[in-house]
Formats: structure tokens, sequence, C-alpha cells
């Protein structure tokens, strides 16, 4: 067995709430559209948008912003009043105004493992919303590094854990979608340990690889330190 030497982290919605933001304010868009669409028949169709812009915006939320602007225009045909577009960027602001909520465990499991290994923040998204969520997290001092990057993929992790640690196979990447942050990392050669959210982005959501030899699952990050202890 590789002895364990780098482990990643994620950080929307395993260090701090994230996702729960992005469901206030589809909600909000919804009111806002209440005269043009169906509830349902709307965040659907903001889905498709965010589909379509993830290639040319990204991740993070101002590509969201941008994707409720063009549902907006497509769903009114164009008739969409100024003073809509208007309420939806007010609440693009709000979301990257709003405070930092860190997650239970996060505090006490990152001061055990400091020192111990070499702890690498791994989050995909617009640099400077994640940059300001960690400085107002009050976590950065924990990192060894931090890794803003637009995908995560097996090569970046390969990538990441090569600059950072002592290659994937001495690496393990933790956090709440299978998707970006555990089968890729599995890909690599890394250990992934699946820390599920009560709302996880329907993007990021695949089945689990429960049958391969470096898939754990923890329900909460308090039960990482004993995960570790066992491998």
């Amino acid at each position: 067995m590789k002895e364990l030497s780098t482990i990643g982290f994620d950080a929307d919605d395993t260090l701090w709430q994230n996702e729960q933001f992005f469901r206030l304010t589809e909600a909000r868009f919804a009111e806002l559209l209440a005269d043009h669409a169906e509830p349902d028949h709307l965040l659907d169709r903001l889905l498709e948008a965010e589909k379509r812009n993830l290639g040319h915006y990204g991740f993070g939320i101002k590509g969201f912003t941008l994707s409720m602007i063009e549902t907006a225009v497509e769903v009114t045909e164009g008739r969409v009043p100024a003073s809509v577009i208007g309420e939806i960027l007010a609440a693009g602001r709000e979301m990257l105004r709003h405070p930092v909520e860190t997650l239970p465990h996060v505090q006490e499991t990152l001061e055990e493992l400091a020192g111990k290994y070499r702890l690498v923040l791994i989050t995909k998204g617009d640099l400077f919303d994640q940059e300001r969520k960690l400085a107002q997290s009050g976590l950065g001092d924990f990192f060894d590094a931090v890794e803003i990057v637009s995908d995560k993929s097996a090569g970046t992790y390969e990538r990441v854990f090569s600059r950072h640690g002592d290659g994937a196979e001495h690496a393990m990447m933790v956090g709440n979608s299978l998707k970006s942050d555990v089968a890729p990392a599995i890909e690599a050669g890394s250990w992934g340990v699946y820390v599920p959210h009560e709302l996880t982005w329907v993007l990021e959501r695949i089945e689990a690889p429960e049958e391969h030899p470096r898939y754990r699952q923890i329900e909460h990050l308090g039960q990482l330190r004993e995960l570790i202890a066992k491998l």
C-alpha cells in the first residue's frame, strides 16, 4: 500500500455551504418570471442554459447569473423588462457577498491533519469568489497549497498531486461531488473519499464507484481521521 502523504479537499459544500444559495436564488428567479413560465419549466430551461454555457463561462456565480439572464430573455421571447434584468444582477451580486458558513467538523479536522499531511485545497469556480470565500472562512492557514482550477479531471489531480506531493498514488481527495472530486481522483490513482451533502447540483451526480478498492464514503468530515487511520 502506498503511504498517504497528501490530502486534497474540495471547498464548496465540503468545507462551507454553497449550493443552498443557488437554490434560494433559483426560487427568487422563478418568482421574477412567474408571469412567463411555470417554475419547473423555467428551472429546466435554466439548467439547459447552464449546461450550454459551462464551456464559455465555467463554474460559479457569474456564469450562473449570465445563464439566468439568457433564460429570462428566452422565455419572454426578448420582452423581459429591464427591471427584471436588474433584479437578476442584484441577486448575483448578493450571492457574491454572502457570508461564508463553514460546515460542521471542518475546523477540528483540518487542525488535526495539518502538519501531519500536506493539505491542498482544490476547487473549481470563479477565481475572485473562491479566493474571497477562502479568506472569509479563516481556513487558509491550514493549507500548504491552493489550486483554483477550471475543471477537475484525472489529469488535474495527477498534476496537482505531483506538484504539491509525492504523486497521485500517495494522495487522497475528499469532497461532496462524485463526478468532480471522487471519480477522477480515483482514476488518477488516488484515494477518493465521498462526503455527501444534502444539496448537490444535478450536473455533479453520478453513480458511486463502490467496488473500487480506493473508494470510501463518510457521513461527515469528523470521520475522516478515523478513516485515514484504517487505510
